[in-house]
């Protein structure tokens, strides 16, 4: 009790011996040291923020750059693509180019006409079987010609014929190629007209 009554007097005497003055000066000392506290504080959150903006930025300027440079590689080789999508076909007609020469050689040979005709004959046959092949491998067929479609068949004349319907194709004047399902050509024919 001794003790309380000692603690309430030096209480007394702090508050009596202490002046407005002092109180005021050091409430101001305890707020400028949270103002420097805070401010410390809020600087190295702006800096934290700076140093992640920096990082965004820098990330997206790097899938920028990977992004273009990825476009422009897709750009170079579809127009690759493009230049040398024949390739493949051209390839496949270099058998016919070697047969349609050794034909032409043949024809050039000093031999009697009964020889060279037979020779000449087996070389054009040679010649457009290597390029029906080539048309195969390369899904290139020729247009059927059993009934007319105005698709695919060109009708450039009418002819009377017994042996045929009304609007049956009669004859195949020029045949008809599609690639694939896409029509390279249509087939030429003449159709009966009664």
């Amino acid at each position: 009790m001794k003790e309380e009554i000692l603690n309430e007097e030096i209480v007394e005497d702090t508050i009596e011996s202490t002046t407005m003055e002092d109180v005021k000066e050091k409430i101001e000392e305890k707020f400028a040291s949270l103002e420097e506290e805070y401010k410390l504080h809020m600087e190295g959150k702006v800096l934290d923020a700076e140093n992640r903006a920096k990082e965004s930025e820098d990330k997206f300027l790097r899938t920028h750059a990977d992004f273009e440079n990825i476009k422009k590689r897709l750009e170079r080789e579809k127009y690759q693509a493009i230049d040398y999508a024949s390739e493949k076909f051209a390839k496949d007609l270099l058998s016919t180019i070697d047969t349609l020469e050794m034909a032409l050689q043949s024809a050039n040979m000093d031999a009697p006409a009964e020889e060279l005709l037979p020779k000449l004959k087996e070389g054009i046959e040679l010649t457009l079987k290597n390029l029906i092949n080539s048309f195969e491998k390369n899904n290139i067929s020729a247009v059927e010609s059993d009934e007319f479609d105005p698709e695919h068949h060109n009708a450039v004349m009418q002819v009377n014929s017994d042996d045929h319907e009304h609007g049956a194709i009669v004859q195949v004047l020029q045949k008809g190629y599609k690639l694939k399902d896409r029509l390279l050509r249509p087939a030429m024919v003449s159709i009966c007209q009664k």
